[in-house]
């Protein structure tokens, strides 16, 4: 950490400071406009003994910090706007010359108000190393060891899958073979921020705009990106399933595991989702001026209106498990959260042959290993059980398609069709001897009308 501290720029080395205060729990913590900040590179909150206080920091990257750097603090600590009390944080990636630290230590003994804590760089790499940052590139990466839980412990892994099985006819979920497991983590984070704008114009207040918003940000390698509604919800109803990502012992459980990282610092994650929510909150209102006429105002809230509250990491296991079943392969993928998922892809529930996936039911061909829907399932002739028209034998019979396992069982029923009575041979098209019965009794009726019988 010492190298990469040294290496920062000015603007850079606050952006860390961000990211370290609010993983040791400070609330509210923000930065000040980059220039004009009147010594308040960072403001947070914090609560001591139930008492909600403010924090104002100064941010110095440089080797030596005197007293004047100490004393602009305290004045700012002291004409911060806050209800309540407030003190004062000066960090830096150097050291404290002797008279900033005996101001400091004046100001405590004193019992001032607005005392200022001093952090130099030997304190900054031992947080660093408390609160596990660990740095990569000249930028902070986010750290996280929990992940949602990627099976249901009370089911097993193979547990999905086998329900999937269950809706196939022709086969027992139990008697599947055991599917090829890989599990992907994939890193996210949930912002929460609190939006708190008002827009006035020369008749007063036009419009409020308040709010808290819960954003899931898929958090990999690139731009980040919002998740879709559905994942949203899987993570957000089951933050409490989360577990330690322990690799050994994932690694029992799976065939292959793959741990991504997170793609970007938790400030620039937080500078997007703020952009995002001004963006989404911004709208147009109509009000009357003074002078009767109708004006149109957009409302845009400003970097200041939007408050990140938390930024929460956590992985999201995207679990993949294939089947297969004779020459067919089966992939069921998914999104878990302890007994919760989200399906990605679902190969058990298609057609091998017109690639169905919403038919009414699907059946396993136990002659080729295939599941398929009810057009390409067919009934063998012989042994009365369920065959596909992708693996079956035919043959016409009495005009009537017939559909074997092989030719051996083809040739088995000819046998039998060869030493049957007449009537039974035409019972093997039942539609056709239907059809013959009904025009044999329609002709006798015409012939019985046309004679005067009837």
């Amino acid at each position: 950490m010492a190298e990469l501290l040294d290496d920062l720029s000015g603007f850079e080395f606050e952006d860390l400071m961000e990211d370290v205060f609010r993983n040791l729990g400070y609330e509210d913590v923000r930065q000040s406009t980059k220039t004009g900040d009147e010594g308040r590179d960072i403001v947070m909150e914090e609560v001591v003994d139930g008492t909600r206080r403010a924090v104002v920091v100064e941010c110095k990257h440089t080797e030596r910090v005197g007293r004047p750097v100490v004393q602009k603090l305290h004045s700012a600590v002291a004409t911060h706007s806050f209800d309540g009390p407030k003190r004062g944080m000066v960090v830096t990636t150097g050291t404290f010359t002797g008279p900033a630290r005996e101001y400091a230590e004046q100001l405590r003994s004193n019992d001032d108000p607005h005392r200022i804590e001093l952090l130099d760089g030997t304190d900054l790499r031992a947080i660093g190393d408390e609160i596990g940052f660990d740095l990569y590139n000249g930028r902070i990466e986010i750290l996280c060891d929990e992940t949602l839980r990627p099976s249901d412990p009370s089911a097993g892994v193979h547990a999905p899958v086998r329900d999937a099985f269950r809706d196939v006819e022709n086969i027992d979920a139990r008697d599947i073979p055991a599917p090829v497991a890989t599990a992907d983590f994939r890193p996210v984070l949930e912002i929460t921020a609190e939006t708190d704008a008002t827009f006035e114009t020369s008749v007063g207040v036009v419009h409020r705009e308040r709010g808290q918003d819960r954003i899931l940000v898929e958090a990999e390698r690139g731009h980040p990106s919002e998740a879709d509604p559905t994942v949203r919800r899987l993570v957000t109803n089951n933050l409490n399933q989360r577990v330690t990502l322990d690799e050994d012992s994932l690694g029992e459980a799976f065939d292959d595991i793959e741990i991504h990282r997170f793609g970007q610092t938790e400030t620039e994650h937080k500078d997007w989702a703020v952009e995002r929510i001004r963006e989404n909150r911004t709208t147009s209102v109509e009000y009357t001026g003074d002078n009767n006429v109708t004006y149109d105002e957009t409302c845009e809230p400003s970097l200041s209106d939007v408050s990140v509250q938390s930024i929460d990491p956590v992985y999201l296991p995207r679990i993949r498990q294939v089947v297969t079943l004779q020459q067919y392969s089966y992939p069921y993928e998914y999104y878990n959260a302890g007994p919760s998922r989200e399906t990605l892809e679902n190969g058990v529930h298609r057609c091998v042959h017109c690639d169905a996936a919403s038919a009414e039911t699907y059946t396993y061909c136990a002659n080729c290993g295939s599941i398929n829907c009810g057009s390409h399932t067919k009934t063998e002739r012989l042994e009365g059980t369920p065959i596909c028209t992708g693996c079956a034998v035919t043959e016409r019979f009495v005009f009537s398609t017939k559909y074997f396992y092989d030719r051996e069982n083809l040739d088995t029923f000819r046998t039998e069709y060869e030493s049957m009575p007449v009537h039974e041979q035409l019972m093997e098209n039942r539609p056709l001897t239907a059809g013959l019965l009904l025009g044999v009794l329609g002709l006798a009726f015409f012939l019985l009308a046309s004679t005067g019988l009837l």
